[in-house]
This record gives structure tokens, C-alpha cells and sequence, in this order.
């Protein structure tokens, strides 16, 4: 008997994940017939031509090939890069196709504590850390220990990121939205916490939790240490845990705003009753290696009972991917000031920012200057969220699918990602190169005004 899809469990098709959702099946299609299609739907910065760091690759080539340390000429690659694959190789114990332990490679993970130490000042216990195959893993992982049941609420903002969504679906849980303020630049409210709270409560759900993604999944915003303080007193209050995406940590555009983690805010006040769990990616910030896979997430304030739980889920998967785990070391071990690779990673680096920088400004400049679009400042993160004016009857999805259509450029409904009653949006991609985004953003515009106008006169249809 072959399966059928009402055999499957309700949860699988109930859930949703409109990154890759059926405009996306779309554009695809479209590419197999000859279209050129830029894909604007995913931050998958290097399928957007922004160029791999040397210093990762290099490292790589020479992990996954240990035969190039013996045979290549003296002088092939920088001497850090060298000792850096030797160490690798030598701390791996034996290579990178093998398994690791379950929480991830203790060298790498030794590492990202004292990342966390130096971009903190504060301490971490590699114990405490596990390596995950991309932040969404670690989030998954997270949200699995925290929902037993239908009445098990997560605090989600709204616009989210449909990975949590969709995680919350899937293991039976309640997704709990409270509203961003998009007329204040996507301000997380205490107010709105509040509601959110009271709203889940009145319907008999317990909430567990609360999701803050910091800068913003869609929306570009960066939070303040206030608004880190802030939800860390609510959770307190409300006995939550806090659940902290921070993988656009170095993605930060405005001047005078800066990154503020919030382990760092944690330990700062002395919160020892709240459990934080804090994810972290190779994918964003300048390295943009979703390909690979790496990231991981840290606990705070979790007994050592639950960490056992933890570790036996991980265990289930044997371990992350050995290859995202040495990108992951990368990442938090990058050149230093005196190595032979630091000036060229630190111009590759700084050109990697100054791009988004501008292509943030860009994109939130362009789309401001069209009639009927709206769109906040892109303070930090790789994404725009504008909000769109709409013909009566018209949805945001028809509107994406036929900007798809007529222009190949593919974004996703805001629907996707929630958003307040009565409006419409939809999430952009600011990756597309410096020479081309112009270029994009003046598509959009020109398109929203001719297809406003034409359904307009057609009466929606």
C-alpha cells in the first residue's frame, strides 16, 4: 500500500514554510524554462554572488584534503591558514569524515566560549554549548524540550521568521504572536508582551517561552539594550524562558546602533531564573555559508538535568556535521591583528558590510520613493519588509506571484510571516549585488504602480 496523504499526521500538513513555498515552486519552474529568475526570498547571501572570506575556504581545502599540508609548495597558503588546518585535523582526532561527539567537537566549542567571552566580557561554559547544523537545528532542539502539548504556548513576534511557526506546528504547540510596532520602527512593546500574555491565557494555554529575533527576521530592526532589559524583566515575571536568535549579530547598519547579546544583558543584572537559550549561524553576518550548515546554541541558567535531556536529542542525530563545525570555529576564531591572514580578511570583511550598508539604504530609499509602498528603515539583518497598498479584494500572495510573473523577481508574501489586520507586505532580500539592486528596486516600483493601476480598472480580478 503506497502512502496517502491523509494517513499523514495532521500537524506535517498543517504546517507552513513560506520561504520556500509555492511562489518559490514557481520561480523555479520558470528557471527550468529559460527564465532568469533573482531570488530575493531567502538571505542566501552567496547564491547572490556575495564572494566566500579566503580564510574559510582556504582553512577548508586543507581540512578536507590533509594531502595538500605534505605536497604543496611552500609559501601556497598563509602560515596561519596552515596551522589553523593542522590544528583542526589534529583536534578532530580523525578528520573531518568522521563522527563527533554529540555536542560537537570540544575544541569548537571551547572556541565559541571564548567568543562569547570577548564579545560579552562575560563567562561561558563549553558544556554548555552545542553545535547544531545551521541555528535552526538549535532552535528546534530548543522549542522540542519546551512543548509537551497543545496547551503549550510560544511567544512569537509577529512579523516571524516561519521557522518557528512552523517548529511550533509540527510538535503540537501554540503559537502565541504579539504585534511589532511597524510604525515605530518595529518596536517590541512591553504592552504588546502583556496582551499577547493575556490573550493565551484567557484561552487556556500556558505559555513557556518567548522568541525575540535580534535584529530582525523580517523586519531589519535592531533592538536597544532597554528592549533587551525589557524582556528579560517581562520573561522573569511571567516565568518564561527566552528563546534569542541573534544570527544577524554582525549585521548592523545604522550608525550609533550596536549589537547588545542578550546573555550579556542577563549577566549583567544577575538573572539567575530565567533560562536563556542563545542561537548563533555561519550563514549571516559576512560569511554567508548556509551551504555548510554551522551554528550552535548556548544555554544559560538551565540545570544540569535538562542539559542531559538536551544532549540525548542531540545524540539521536549522532552530531552536527563535521564540516559546519569547523566553519563554526572559523567564525568565532577569525585572523587576528599580526596574522599573516588578517589584512586581507579584515578588507573582505569591511567590503562585505560597507555593500549591505549600502544596499540596505538602497532598498529602503527606493521602495520609500514608489506610490503605495512603505518600508522602514533596514537598521540591521539582510531583509526589507515593506508594506504595500493593495487593491480591494487583491492578496499579497497573488500580488508576489505576479511580480514573479512579469519581473522574475521572487520575494514572499508577508502573510507568511504574519502581519497586522488589514495590511499587506512582503520580504526582500537586500543580497542582490551592488551593480543590480538599483535595478531591482526600480522593477518593484514600476510594477506595484502598473499593477495596482490595471487591477484597479479590472476590479481585483
Amino acid at each position: 500500500m503506497t502512502v496517502r496523504l491523509e494517513d499523514l499526521s495532521s500537524v506535517v500538513r498543517e504546517a507552513q514554510y513560506a520561504v520556500r513555498g509555492p511562489i518559490v515552486a514557481r520561480a523555479q519552474e520558470l528557471e527550468r524554462q529559460g527564465r532568469e529568475i533573482v531570488y530575493c526570498n531567502i538571505g542566501n547571501p552567496q547564491a547572490l554572488q556575495q564572494r566566500p572570506l579566503s580564510w574559510v575556504r582556504q582553512v577548508l581545502a586543507l581540512a578536507e584534503y590533509p594531502e595538500l599540508l605534505e605536497r604543496m609548495p611552500a609559501g601556497t597558503f598563509p602560515d596561519d591558514v596552515v596551522a589553523t588546518a593542522r590544528l583542526v585535523l589534529r583536534q578532530s582526532g580523525h578528520g573531518l569524515g568522521a563522527y563527533t561527539d554529540s555536542k560537537g567537537m570540544r575544541f569548537v566549542r571551547e572556541a565559541v566560549a571564548d567568543f562569547i567571552r570577548r564579545r560579552d566580557g562575560i563567562a561561558a561554559d563549553p558544556e554548555a554549548i552545542y553545535l547544531t547544523d545551521g541555528a535552526s537545528k538549535g532552535v528546534q532542539t530548543a522549542l522540542r524540550i519546551l512543548v509537551a502539548g497543545a496547551r503549550d504556548g510560544i511567544l512569537t513576534p509577529v512579523p516571524q521568521y516561519p521557522l518557528y511557526s512552523a517548529s511550533i506546528a509540527l510538535l503540537g504547540g501554540a503559537q502565541v504572536p504579539y504585534q511589532l510596532d511597524e510604525g515605530s520602527g518595529w518596536r517590541l512593546s512591553r504592552e504588546a508582551l502583556e496582551r499577547a500574555c493575556e490573550g493565551a491565557s484567557a484561552g487556556g494555554v500556558r505559555v513557556r517561552a518567548i522568541v525575540v529575533i535580534n535584529p530582525g527576521n523580517p523586519t531589519g530592526a535592531v533592538l536597544d539594550e532597554k528592549n533587551v532589559e525589557m524582556v528579560l524583566g517581562f520573561a522573569r515575571e511571567h516565568h518564561l524562558s527566552v528563546l534569542a536568535d541573534e544570527v544577524y549579530q554582525e549585521n548592523v547598519y545604522r550608525p550609533g546602533d550596536r549589537f547588545v547579546s542578550f546573555a550579556s544583558a542577563l549577566e549583567r543584572r544577575g538573572i539567575r531564573d530565567v533560562s536563556l537559550f542563545s542561537f548563533h549561524s555561519v550563514s549571516k553576518g559576512i560569511l554567508g555559508e548556509c551551504g555548510h550548515r554551522g551554528g550552535y546554541f548556548e544555554c544559560r541558567n538551565v540545570p544540569e538535568d535538562v542539559l542531559e535531556e538536551i544532549t540525548k536529542l542531540q545524540s539521536i542525530s549522532l552530531c552536527a556535521n563535521s564540516v559546519g563545525q569547523v566553519v563554526t570555529y572559523l567564525l568565532v576564531r577569525p585572523p587576528r591583528p599580526g596574522d599573516p591572514s588578517f589584512a586581507l580578511h579584515e578588507k573582505e570583511r569591511s567590503g562585505i558590510l560597507d555593500d549591505l550598508r549600502r544596499k540596505a539604504a538602497i532598498v529602503a530609499d527606493g521602495l520609500n520613493a514608489a506610490n503605495g509602498i512603505t518600508c522602514q528603515l533596514v537598521a540591521g539583518a539582510m531583509y526589507a519588509f515593506p508594506r504595500i497598498t493593495l487593491p480591494p479584494g487583491v492578496t499579497d500572495s497573488a500580488y508576489c506571484l505576479a511580480l514573479l510573473e512579469e519581473t522574475g523577481i521572487c520575494v514572499v508574501p508577508g502573510s507568511g510571516f504574519g502581519q497586522a489586520p488589514g495590511t499587506a507586505h512582503f520580504r526582500t532580500t537586500i543580497l542582490p549585488p551592488i551593480d543590480r539592486i538599483g535595478a531591482v528596486v526600480k522593477k518593484i516600483a514600476e510594477f506595484h504602480v502598473s499593477f495596482c493601476r490595471k487591477m484597479t480598472a479590472d476590479g481585483g480580478r
